[in-house]
């Protein structure tokens, strides 16, 4: 089974401003991104009782390291190379957890060991800290298998049959498995659908000020990969990611919490590839707090379902002001290489689309600058599925699309204005 990952060569709050080009004025008034601070201290996991068999479980040895760490005001925790199978890790304040080549943190599928108050904990956590980091050439593998339904249409006949191997529900006529009812780890909600709700994510920073991300691998996550939540001034650089769900995926709340947090704002996203996922670059579709002064340039998008995606909904729709994107380079896009969505419904996999009972929160798509994109073999070049009080104001300029079935589905030009596009197809050769 392939095991969708994120690889982090350098990531949030590195100094790539001076890469910010022609559009250095929407960092005018941003400080210089700081990287932690942390002392020079080193201790080993293998010094705490840890054991990298992959049998024994290493949750206690993570928590006394980092706890000694904290003690002597912060440090490096080195993981040694071997598979070290583990619970939940929380990490303090001016901590960096350094994997070594050859370590593999690894994620016990027993799910018990992730629950807290009733509530599913990420693998990896650090709420409301300062200098955080983790960092090496090693792996962090959420063993996703264990928590994911699967769709039977999207695997093979082997990996169906090592799906069922491992007991499981098989659901929906046949459609879906789900690991619930397993035959060696016990349940953690009485019902398929139940569990499903509960995967957790592999990473996640609520709250911190300077995190850096470097080097390490994040794979086989049980949901999202790496969650920076609440954070502004952030930067993401030079990361490849290969997923199951959207790539570099912007939320911003929904409703009144969405509005309450206040929008995502002074965002820099460059020198990225995005290679299996639903969307290159995505905003939504929670947004209800807003998108402001995001800059996306000289990413590369090859075999997404869709290249730019914005997509949201009643309810969980907020205002985009400032989001420039430039130079872009997409191949072999399922379906739209620019698509716009205010009518989205999401869905759970197994469940059907969640319809929403307001007319609150509506999204606003509007003051999006796109330039210089060129996709090659998109299905549709550019697409828009809403209204024009919900998509309005943008620009797509100077760019170039050959596709195989639409150019532009836009039903109103006040939508996205197309200036100096070329749209290319096999039939004609010409616009």
């Amino acid at each position: 089974m392939k095991k969708y990952g994120i690889t982090l060569l350098v990531c949030c709050f590195l100094s790539a401003l001076a890469q910010a080009g022609d559009y250095a004025h929407l960092y005018q008034n941003l400080p210089e991104p700081q990287v932690p601070q942390i002392s020079a201290t080193r201790v080993s996991l293998a010094d705490f009782g840890g054991c990298p068999d992959g049998i024994g479980l290493n949750t206690e040895a993570f928590r006394k390291a980092v706890s000694a760490l904290e003690k002597q005001g912060g440090g490096h925790l080195d993981v040694p190379a071997g598979i070290w199978l583990t619970g939940p890790i929380g990490l303090k304040s001016r901590i960096d957890l350094h994997l070594e080549r050859g370590a593999i943190i690894l994620f016990t599928p027993e799910k018990e060991a992730f629950l807290k108050d009733g509530k599913m904990v990420p693998g990896i956590t650090a709420s409301k800290r300062e200098d955080v980091s983790i960092t090496g050439e090693g792996i962090i593998d959420g063993n996703g298998e264990w928590w994911r339904a699967v769709k039977r249409g999207k695997v093979s006949d082997t990996e169906w049959t090592d799906f069922l191997r491992k007991g499981g529900t098989v659901a929906e006529e046949g459609s879906l498995w789900y690991p619930f009812d397993l035959k060696h780890y016990p349940n953690v909600a009485p019902s398929y659908r139940e569990q499903e709700r509960l995967r957790t994510h592999l990473v996640r920073f609520t709250d911190c000020k300077r995190v850096l991300v470097q080097g390490v691998t994040l794979q086989n996550s049980p949901k999202f990969h790496l969650v920076p939540q609440r954070c502004q001034h952030v930067i993401i650089a030079r990361c490849t990611v290969d997923v199951g769900d959207d790539g570099i995926c912007l939320k911003g709340g929904a409703g009144e919490a969405g509005v309450k947090a206040g929008p995502c704002a002074r965002i820099l996203i460059c020198d990225n590839t995005v290679f299996h996922a639903h969307g290159g670059f995505v905003i939504g579709s929670e947004f209800s707090g807003g998108m402001e002064d995001i800059l996306v340039q000289r990413n590369t998008f090859s075999g997404t379902d869709t290249g730019l995606r914005f997509k949201s909904g009643p309810g969980r729709g907020g205002r985009t002001k400032n989001v420039v994107i430039s130079d872009i380079v997409m191949s072999d896009i399922r379906d739209e290489a620019v698509v716009f969505e205010t009518v989205y419904q999401n869905a759970s996999v197994g469940e059907a689309p969640d319809v929403a009972r307001t007319q609150a929160f509506q999204p606003e798509f509007t003051g999006i600058r796109m330039s210089r994109i060129t996709c090659r073999d998109a299905r549709i070049a550019v697409a828009v599925r809403g209204s024009v009080q919900t998509v309005f104001g943008n620009l797509l300029e100077d760019s170039v699309f050959f596709y195989s079935e639409t150019g532009a589905a836009v039903p109103d030009k006040q939508m996205i204005e197309l200036r100096g596009v070329t749209l290319r197809t096999y039939e004609t050769g010409k616009e």
